[in-house]
């Protein structure tokens, strides 16, 4: 029950750095980007996972974690797997409406549910597809206005999706696959990653905006808060990995509509953003998605717990029977001999 309690408190506490860390460089990277003007997305992402690798190699140095070398090939597929679905979600985000954008997003719980279940054999049960439908139903309620369709756009869309959900199931198996840690993960893909987007970058944000990121002007307020977004990214993407490999990348995906929703809460709150009835509809509605999914994981999680604890006593009790015996009903007559011992059969069978 220790290491129960143990993983599961480590867990709430990779979903909450997850979700503080992921709304406060929502937030930044709005001021950045609607208030100071900076639009390159992918330019700047690629410096979030330069300053992350930074970050590790330090922590490295200091020994707060221990390096673990192991499939170069993996990696490296890995990381620039990474860097293209991000490359490619922007540029979704790019060639269509913003409401298009948000019902690709939804799609990637359900093109990962059933990818795990085609390929990975893992099952879903109809109380976990119930959740996520009424979580998906609600933030679509509460995101998606304008849906406006173009051939380039949905080809986009859809590879976005498609790389998207394999990166975040590689992240899960890998992890359990060569037994290594999030951070271990993270410290030797991040560079790939960042080598793709820091080359990319500066080429899809000039066909993107129209703008060359080299001749902005870099102003001081603009540098700090390129700074701050750059720091923060840092707790983002160790905060990624850990998530996804301590549940799965489906909570991850339902995680990240919490998020949004909080985004949206927070938008109308202290920055008075437009909001309507729909939008509070959509959200409780997503809310509730989200409650029942929690709910009906910790349940089947408790169950599987209690079967695996439930294996392990019988296997400790079979290992523990006798392999001679006396077999029942001889009767032990002190006066005469002992009777013969006699060899288990059944364990023999059972080894």
């Amino acid at each position: 029950m220790g290491e129960l309690g143990g993983f599961q408190l480590g867990t709430l506490g990779a979903l909450s750095l997850s979700v503080v860390s992921s709304v406060s460089i929502v937030i930044c990277n709005k001021a950045l980007m609607s208030s100071l003007g900076f639009i390159f997305a992918t330019t700047l992402t690629s410096w979030h996972l330069l300053v992350t690798f930074c970050s590790l190699h330090v922590a490295l140095l200091l020994k707060l974690f221990e390096h673990k070398a192991f499939d170069r090939k993996a990696v490296m597929g890995f990381g620039i797997l990474n860097g293209i679905s991000i490359g490619l979600l922007n540029l979704s985000l790019g060639f269509n409406s913003v409401g298009f954008y948000q019902m690709t997003k939804l799609a990637i719980i359900p093109c990962t549910v059933f990818l795990e279940t085609a390929f990975l054999s893992k099952k879903f049960s109809r109380c976990i597809q119930l959740s996520l439908s009424v979580l998906l139903f609600g933030v679509g309620i509460a995101t998606v206005t304008d849906l406006q369709l173009n051939l380039l756009g949905s080809v986009l869309s859809l590879l976005a999706i498609v790389t998207t959900c394999i990166a975040q199931i590689m992240t899960n198996t890998i992890q359990k696959k060569f037994k290594v840690s999030s951070t271990q993960l993270l410290y030797q893909s991040v560079p790939y990653q960042a080598l793709t987007l820091f080359v990319s970058g500066p080429c899809l944000d000039g066909l993107l905006t129209n703008q060359n990121v080299f001749a902005f002007d870099y102003t001081p307020q603009v540098t700090i808060f390129i700074v701050l977004s750059c720091l923060i990214s840092v707790s983002v993407n160790f905060s990624t990995f850990l998530v996804i490999g301590r549940t799965s990348p489906v909570t991850y995906q339902v995680l990240g509509h919490l998020k949004t929703c909080l985004v949206l809460a927070f938008g109308y709150v202290l920055l008075h953003d437009p909001f309507s009835w729909r939008n509070i509809f959509g959200i409780s509605v997503a809310i509730v998605g989200m409650v029942l999914y929690s709910y009906f994981c910790t349940i089947e999680g408790q169950q599987k717990a209690w079967e695996t604890s439930s294996q392990m006593l019988q296997v400790k009790d079979d290992e523990s029977e006798p392999l001679i015996r006396v077999e029942a009903g001889a009767a032990i007559n002190s006066d005469g001999p002992l009777p013969t011992p006699v060899w288990s059969s059944d364990k023999d069978l059972r080894a």
